[in-house]
């Protein structure tokens, strides 16, 4: 076995966002060593692996197979094979196929080694303007407007920038939950990171919202990433409906929890109590 690679591991391998040229030397190395290539499309991946002269052997995981398929794989890594994994862009199990694999290569002893390169995340925080020393990623956000509000909910208070996937269809009215849960802050589109049309959007989120909805439609792969609540900042109806959640569930009065609300989110004390009472 050649030495880029080793018995019984299991490959992280990130791939190219966009530019093909932003594909490792290290990743190349053990793409064409390992035994096999776990794709989360291996249609779409042979066109990568091709580009490189890499004619390794191919197996599908996608998304709705992992957990099925999962097991199989494991299985070949304990009888001394070595795999690779690889996701359509960017770093495998970040958003990607491979959280339930690597969770089972753990639990059953199977070495895994991460091969980093390109990641969205990072490229569009770093180009986005916005603070870079903290950031807490969401991912995707959750199909159901409801579901989506009660995630924002609880991150609304962090001072991390925010970052998140989203589809071009979905983005729109994305950014109108962004601005009802968190306010109008500042914020970032990142669109099509690394390609031919790259393009970073920055603005307020009404802002951006208002410049999307003017293009009628929205292409590529798209970051989002908003500003963190500054110190000081008015909290927006969401904080502030879950502060008072949280403390009427403790047993508060509510005269005195509106007051403690107001004086902490720079709301008026009255709009504060009749929020409270269409909560109780």
């Amino acid at each position: 076995m050649p030495a880029s690679v080793e018995p019984s591991t299991l490959y992280l391998v990130a791939t190219p966002i966009g530019n093909l040229g932003d594909f490792t030397a290290r990743a190349i190395e053990v793409l064409k060593a390992v035994d096999c290539i776990a794709c989360e499309d291996t249609r779409h991946s042979r066109v990568l692996l091709d580009s490189y002269g890499i004619s390794t052997p191919t197996t599908s995981l996608p998304a709705f197979a992992e957990g099925a398929r999962a097991e199989a794989l494991v299985q070949r890594l304990r009888d001394g094979q070595s795999l690779a994994l690889i996701s359509d862009a960017g770093s495998p199990a970040i958003s990607d196929p491979g959280e339930r694999l690597v969770a089972e290569c753990v639990a059953g002893g199977v070495r895994v080694v991460p091969v980093p390169g390109p990641s969205a995340v990072v490229a569009a925080l770093s180009a986005s303007g916005l603070p870079t020393s903290r950031f807490h990623f969401l991912g995707f956000l959750p199909r159901t407007q409801s579901e989506a509000r009660a995630m924002l909910d609880e991150v609304a208070g962090l001072s991390a920038t925010l970052v998140l996937y989203e589809s071009p269809r979905r983005v729109v009215e994305t950014l109108l939950v962004l601005k009802d849960a968190l306010g109008d802050r500042p914020a970032c589109v990142a669109r099509e990171v690394t390609k031919l049309h790259e393009e970073f959007l920055r603005g307020s989120l009404s802002e951006l919202h208002a410049t999307l909805s003017a293009r009628g439609e929205v292409l590529g792969e798209l970051v989002l990433l908003v500003h963190g609540r500054t110190a000081g900042a008015r909290w927006s109806e969401a904080e502030v409906s879950a502060a008072l959640a949280a403390g009427l569930a403790r047993g508060e009065r509510l005269k005195t929890l509106a007051n403690e609300v107001a004086k902490a989110a720079g709301w008026p004390s009255q709009d504060v109590y009749r929020l409270g009472v269409s909560l109780k």
